[in-house]
């Protein structure tokens, strides 16, 4: 019988690492399929929390967070592609445009509503339903290159999952679902975690950065024999 395990993820949206991390885990969880099944529970940690509204263009702002020439930028972001190609996720843009019209330009936002929005996910459906809006959001940075810090955007993909567009709305405004965002950011502080992904497994394992899957395979099989002991 499979050994059922918790992984808290804590993540970005705007994260690349993430969505790498992501691809890795379920190659590493096919490797453990049949040994042990995992609930995953995503939490909130801002890379960027002074994000204004109006977002920053994401070369630009790799350059200036990381003091990196146009070149330098360049060559991290062809490294993540290709990391991602391993993983078997895409940090390319796929979206459809018509004409001459150019894809949308590759922006950084401010993602405190969008973590509003999976805090809400989680605590309202569960964490499988949770697991598909954080994928959406994914899709819909990279792939899509949509503005997901704003909120009629982020209540469009909310609907285009099936779910409530009037609850969702809600609950970007609940100021209460604010300050459970600020405490999961809180609890990534107080665990010494200050790069993402970091996933905590059974509730006190630490499984930091993007790994690859047999690191993560294996580090669930020796999480599962400590917690079966």
């Amino acid at each position: 019988m499979a050994r059922r395990l918790t992984i808290d993820i804590w993540s970005d949206v705007m994260c690349p690492w993430c969505l790498v991390g992501w691809g890795q885990l379920q190659k590493g969880l096919a490797l453990v399929a049949g040994e042990i099944e995992a609930e995953i529970r995503w939490h909130a940690f801002e890379l960027n929390p002074e994000m204004p509204p109006e977002g920053e263009d994401r070369s630009a702002h790799i350059a200036r967070k990381y003091g990196r020439s146009p070149e330098e930028t360049r060559g991290v972001q062809d490294h993540m592609r290709a990391m991602a190609e391993r993983a078997g996720v895409s940090l390319d843009y796929s979206g459809t445009h018509t004409g001459n019209d150019a894809p949308p330009p590759a922006m950084m936002w401010n993602t405190f509503a969008a973590h509003k929005l999976l805090t809400w996910a989680l605590e309202s459906a569960g964490p499988q339903v949770q697991t598909k809006l954080k994928l959406a959001l994914f899709d819909a940075h990279f792939a899509q290159r949509r503005q997901i810090g704003q909120h009629d955007v982020l209540l469009d993909i909310a609907e285009e999952l099936g779910l409530d567009r009037a609850r969702a709305d809600a609950a970007l405004a609940d100021e209460a679902l604010g300050q459970r965002v600020r405490a999961e950011e809180q609890a990534a502080f107080d665990m010494n975690i200050t790069g993402v992904p970091a996933m905590v497994v059974a509730g006190k394992f630490l499984i930091p950065g993007a790994q690859d899957a047999e690191t993560y395979a294996n580090a669930l099989r020796r999480v599962a024999e400590k917690v079966g002991a």
